[in-house]
């Protein structure tokens, strides 16, 4: 009798750091609760991440090149590939070429094209690196940008304050037409609410915007945006629709806050994952999405 190996595999492309459950160190819990093999490609080794006031720091894009090249040889496959921080140019370079080597016709890949916040660039950040993750997203399956990366992608000033539904569907739509089939926006504000916040997303299959709403806790966790972009990717594999990839990754993020926020704790550490893993395992209590028409 033969025995398969029933886990999925993902290529997952991001740093590791020491100290915070960032990067690697959010996106292999949550991706091993879910029942998934993760690879790691990582990036770059810190000490922390780069939000401490000190850290050390090894590049590793010459190790990643004889990575790639060893997985070759070997004839590894891949089930999906998932990218997060990605540091320079050559990097983002990489990454399209593991894809272009490695992708079958029923991989996912999923890319979290990391470049700002806030209505800004990310420190060491520019417009090559801008132009290389423009390039990027066309070979993605799903994209999870923020709202200020939504409009660094697509070379438009940010406006200030809410944005409409409409203008925000033309937005998704915009960004879809460049190659993903599913575009996530997250960290949009709410209009004329500021203790909630919004995810809106594009399926072109099927031409649909949906939206999830929850409450914004006023404290600020590091490595919010892997864990969710984890859980989306978990969920697409295990053949969850959209809405409720949607549904499981906002309340995981929400369970994981609540779960911290009432320590006494370092806000830079991240959330405390080891607290809120099990729950990937749980069904979805309540749907909170909207269709919008």
């Amino acid at each position: 009798m033969r025995l398969f190996n029933q886990s999925k595999k993902v290529a997952a492309v991001h740093d590791l750091s020491g100290v915070g459950h960032v990067s690697l160190m959010a996106v292999i819990p949550i991706l091993s609760s879910m029942g998934i093999q993760v690879c790691p490609l990582p990036t770059a080794v810190l000490s922390t991440h780069t939000q401490y006031p000190e850290y050390t720091f090894l590049d590793l894009t010459e190790e990643m090149r004889r990575m790639t090249e060893c997985w070759k040889h070997l004839g590894f496959t891949f089930d999906a590939f998932y990218t997060g921080y990605l540091g320079s140019p050559a990097q983002v370079q990489i990454v399209e070429n593991l894809i272009e080597h490695f992708k079958r016709p029923d991989d996912l890949v999923v890319v979290d094209p990391v470049l700002g916040d806030n209505g800004r660039l990310y420190k060491g950040f520019g417009e090559e690196m801008i132009q290389e993750m423009r390039r990027l997203i066309r070979k993605a399956d799903v994209i999870t940008p923020n709202i200020t990366e939504v409009f660094l992608l697509l070379d438009r000033p940010q406006p200030e304050g809410a944005l409409s539904d409409d203008y925000l569907k033309e937005l998704l739509k915009a960004l879809s037409d460049q190659g993903p089939e599913i575009v996530i926006a997250t960290s949009v504000p709410v209009t004329d609410n500021p203790h909630m916040t919004s995810v809106y997303a594009y399926n072109r299959r099927g031409d649909r915007y949906w939206k999830v709403t929850c409450p914004y806790l006023p404290a600020h966790y590091p490595g919010t945006g892997d864990s969710f972009t984890s859980v989306i990717t978990g969920s697409l594999m295990q053949g969850d629709s959209l809405p409720i990839a949607l549904d499981r990754a906002t309340q995981f993020i929400l369970q994981g806050i609540r779960a911290t926020f009432g320590y006494e704790y370092n806000n830079m550490d991240g959330i405390m994952l080891e607290k809120v893993l099990h729950n990937l395992d749980t069904p979805i209590q309540s749907c909170s999405y909207e269709l919008l028409e």
